[in-house]
């Protein structure tokens, strides 16, 4: 008998149950096996790689190895060589083993699953090293965000983001990493701002009508917080912003309303190796995807064949669909450019922290009823934009200076004198009118060359252009700058011979083409009424002169 107080038990009524205890690889063991039982890990699939489970479920790799190893053993997962893991299929064989390894994530004997606190699969992870501070908020506007685990300061401050549009979708981007302290914002649009725009666009108003896009919310991000560092562009993305400019981006978001854009920024992207957030809007309807190069399916993976022709036209007429692109204008509300707009920022925030994102997916908002479903996509085996450029070559060269010649001269010491230039766009060397047969010598790159110019002076009919990409060092203007050809400050050029590429940047320009210092104080900001910014001169690219002048943004 057991003496308990005043009370005595007989000793066979008492019933403990033995306590168990499972380490951390049988946890991450049964975790896996359960999920092939229930059927979220199918048979065949490849499971994600080690880098991405260590991050989802918090555990080392030798604990998840070891896990690995115990699934493997058990004849529920199988290595491929130089490929990954891969789930088997459960059958009588190995069904048992399933169930006994799955059975160490189950509650004790005598607690139902009911009663034990809800844990999820993954986890997000914690920064590893973060150290304890404890902010003052009365003066740290960004100190409320080092109670977020995960979050990581320096990491923000001193993060590169591109944003490409500021339309409806750029300026909840802009606002929302503005308001989180990302430190710098490089803000891409050629299009100007217009009344329509004010009903879904928070960061413009009534007096900035007719003005850049571009630079009114660089300069009113700088004004939300003048702790971030901002840069504009008012120009095309598609032909004038360096490839070195993205390729010292942490992240690229896409707020663009035409698939001609969407593919360019898709390319540049593959190209250099960065990924970038897609976004898009309509009425009630949007959607929000991620791509990473080599990781699941590209933007034009998920083209169709019949857009896929649609964007040919421009290589059997040019000048027209250039023209019908700019025309583009797609319906939608301020409503659907929050959501969307706020998933984009949430994803180029987890793509600066390094957290674990679903390339090659897409998310589908249906405002009507509020759903919400994920697809993955199939990547393309032939798709074009899937090539990453090599090693890149920097050269202490400027657009404005280096001429074609000059740089073929060096491409020839490398690859030897059959070495030819490959421009990304085309080059018109001169249009012909097909009535009259007068022929014009142009010799400008397709974007700076109108519809209207495209016709003839004298007949009135379009003209057929003669375009090249391609230079051999047989032309007669070899003498022009790379600039006066459309080649953009800092970009990136490639010369083959037949065998191999090699890449070159214009690493000359880098001071002047990315600099993030537009909008920068000399003096305390005095609002009485509006918002007085000092700024450099107003212009197509990015300068790196002395601000001089003011632009006044009403508030």
């Amino acid at each position: 008998m057991i003496a308990y107080g005043l009370t005595t038990i007989p000793k066979q009524m008492i019933k403990i149950p033995p306590v168990t205890h499972h380490s951390l690889t049988d946890t991450v063991s049964a975790k896996l096996a359960a999920s092939i039982l229930d059927g979220s890990l199918k048979t065949g699939t490849q499971l994600p790689p080690e880098r991405e489970l260590i991050s989802q479920l918090g555990v080392s790799r030798a604990t998840l190895r070891q896990a690995l190893k115990t699934l493997e053993q058990n004849r529920l997962i199988e290595a491929r060589p130089n490929v990954g893991w891969f789930v088997r299929s459960v059958d009588e064989s190995n069904m048992a083993q399933a169930k006994e390894l799955a059975g160490a994530a189950a509650p004790p004997a005598g607690r139902s699953a009911a009663s034990e606190p809800h844990t999820a699969p993954l986890r997000v992870p914690i920064a590893p090293d973060k150290p304890l501070h404890i902010p003052n908020l009365q003066t740290d506007r960004q100190g409320t965000f080092d109670f977020i685990s995960w979050w990581e300061r320096d990491k923000v401050r001193d993060a590169k983001v591109l944003i490409v549009g500021a339309g409806a979708l750029g300026n909840e981007v802009i606002k929302n990493l503005t308001l989180m302290g990302v430190g710098h914002l490089f803000i891409v649009d050629f299009d100007n701002i217009e009344a329509a725009n004010l009903s879904r666009s928070v960061l413009f108003r009534e007096a900035d009508n007719k003005r850049s896009k571009a630079e009114v919310a660089a300069a009113r991000a700088k004004a939300i917080n003048p702790q971030i560092h901002v840069q504009y562009f008012h120009g095309d993305v598609t032909t004038g912003l360096g490839l070195g400019i993205l390729r010292r981006m942490d992240a690229v978001v896409g707020c663009l309303d035409n698939r001609e854009a969407r593919l360019a920024i898709n390319r540049f992207c593959y190209w250099v190796n960065k990924p970038w957030v897609d976004g898009a809007i309509q009425e009630l309807l949007g959607l929000m995807r991620v791509f990473v190069p080599g990781q699941g399916a590209c933007y034009e993976c998920t083209l169709t064949e019949q857009a896929l022709r649609d964007l040919s036209l421009r290589y059997s007429c040019p000048l027209l669909a250039r023209q019908n692109i700019l025309l583009g204008k797609v319906p939608t509300t301020p409503t659907i450019a929050s959501i969307i707009g706020g998933m984009q920022s949430q994803e180029a925030l987890k793509l600066i922290h390094g957290m674990p994102v679903e390339p090659g997916k897409v998310v589908h908002f249906n405002g009507m009823v509020n759903g919400m479903h994920t697809t993955a996509y199939v990547p393309r085996e032939d798709c074009e934009s899937h090539w990453t450029y090599g090693e890149i070559t920097e050269l202490p060269a400027r657009a404005e200076r280096t001429t074609l010649e000059d740089l073929l001269r060096i491409a020839r010491v490398d690859l030897g004198p059959e070495a030819m230039l490959e421009l990304d766009q085309e080059l018109i060397t001169s249009l012909e009118c097909p009535t009259c047969h007068t022929k014009e010598e142009i010799l400008r790159p397709l974007n700076e060359v109108s519809f209207e110019a495209g016709h003839c002076p004298t007949c009135g009919v379009l003209r057929e252009a003669t375009m090249t990409h391609s230079i051999t060092g047989e032309e007669d203007f070899l003498h022009r700058t790379l600039t006066s050809v459309g080649v953009p400050p800092l970009h990136i050029l490639r010369a083959l011979n037949g065998q191999e590429y090699r890449f070159y940047e214009l690493t000359g320009d880098l001071p002047e083409a990315l600099h993030f210092r537009h909008f920068e104080q000399t003096e305390p900001l005095k609002v009485r009424g509006r918002i007085r910014l000092k700024n450099g001169p107003r212009s197509r690219g990015p300068v790196d002169r002395p601000t001089q002048g003011r632009v006044k943004l009403h508030d």
